[in-house]
């Protein structure tokens, strides 16, 4: 499965850390992702959904 939110398609994004030199090392930030169950087409799967979402209201959760 890969590391993406399956409501909103958030993803691994990259750019540099700057040290106090100036010097750019490549660096990434990864989404916070949850595994969570949740109601897709009338039944329950299990997805990965980034907090955001969850906290928006965005999954109906599985009980």
């Amino acid at each position: 499965m890969s590391k993406v939110c399956a409501i909103c398609g958030k993803g691994k994004v990259f750019g540099n850390k700057v040290t106090f030199s100036n010097k750019k090392i490549s660096r990434s930030w990864s989404p916070n992702l949850r595994s969570v169950r949740a109601v897709v087409d009338g039944s329950t799967k299990r997805i990965k959904v980034c907090t955001r979402c969850l906290r928006s209201g965005y999954v109906e959760r599985a009980l």
